[in-house]
């Protein structure tokens, strides 16, 4: 959260957990294969993760037919998972909305 707010993203936190969370992430419409540990939700899209913000404001520019996005796994070198010139290769998937994902950007290790 720190990081969106620094990258100028109004951010407000709600905690919650289980089945709770849960529930959440599929009332947005991530399927379970694209959960990770943080579900935000911006201008009707769900970004699940560690999702860059040049990501964020280039899915919010095109406006595509979809769910939001998702980095599962929490990678090293994501946004606050550590430095990013050490990180690990990942992917941002797109998440559509009949729940298939496609690779939106790719992260080359660093």
């Amino acid at each position: 959260m720190d990081y969106l707010r620094e990258q100028g993203f109004t951010v407000t936190e709600e905690v919650s957990v289980g089945t709770l969370l849960i529930r959440f992430k599929m009332d947005q419409g991530v399927p379970a294969k694209a959960f990770s540990c943080h579900t935000g939700v911006v201008n009707g899209y769900a970004p699940e993760g560690h999702v860059p913000a040049a990501d964020i404001r280039q899915l919010l520019a095109e406006r595509p037919e979809a769910v939001g996005l998702a980095v599962p796994d929490m990678p090293y070198g994501s946004p606050g998972r550590g430095a990013e010139d050490s990180r690990d290769a990942y992917d941002v998937l797109l998440i559509r909305r009949d729940g298939e994902l496609e690779i939106f950007t790719s992260y080359p290790a660093a």
